[in-house]
């Protein structure tokens, strides 16, 4: 009888919550963050032969800017979605305030509501949100240090870029 006074005593105090919770927010969806990687870049001694040498040996479809993977996106298998992966000159200042070699893409679906809770909770906010046919970008820094770009992509304007330029992408 304890037990079943126990269990029954959990249930109605989760059944509380949720239903306060609901009452107090009852159309708030929570906000998405990061969904998938959007890109991979990193420095390079000789991005033009490292291209090469990944086309050769790994089979990555590669241009002038690296390689697109191309895939099916988990929440709509319809959809297509795109990572980018790059390598830049040694010396390029992309990545700065970062000194690190390497820089993450990470895909977001709500840039402007991500930037606001970004800032409410202290993170450091680089830049404006810029905005192109493809996608909007800001980017942030980690707390070690790492700078990270975020990407709320165009997938279908993006798509198209690629054809028009005649480059493939790597499936």
């Amino acid at each position: 009888m304890k037990r079943v006074l126990f269990v029954g005593s959990i249930l109605l105090a989760f059944g509380m919550g949720y239903a306060f919770n609901n009452l107090t927010h009852p159309n708030e969806t929570p906000l998405k963050r990061v969904t998938g990687i959007g890109g991979v870049f990193f420095k390079s001694k000789d991005p033009k032969k490292l291209r090469a040498w990944y086309a050769e040996h790994l089979g990555l479809t590669t241009n002038s800017y690296g390689a697109v993977f191309e895939w099916y996106q988990g929440g709509d298998s319809t959809k297509k979605g795109f990572t980018q992966w790059s390598p830049f000159k040694e010396n390029t200042t992309y990545f700065a305030p970062s000194d690190k070699d390497f820089m993450i893409n990470y895909r977001v679906e709500n840039m402007e509501l991500l930037v606001d809770a970004l800032k409410k909770e202290g993170v450091t906010v680089l830049d404006t949100v810029e905005s192109f046919d493809y996608g909007k970008f800001v980017h942030i820094m980690d707390i070690e240090g790492n700078k990270i770009e975020l990407w709320q992509p165009n997938d279908a304007v993006y798509e198209k870029m690629g054809k028009d330029m005649g480059a493939k992408t790597t499936k």
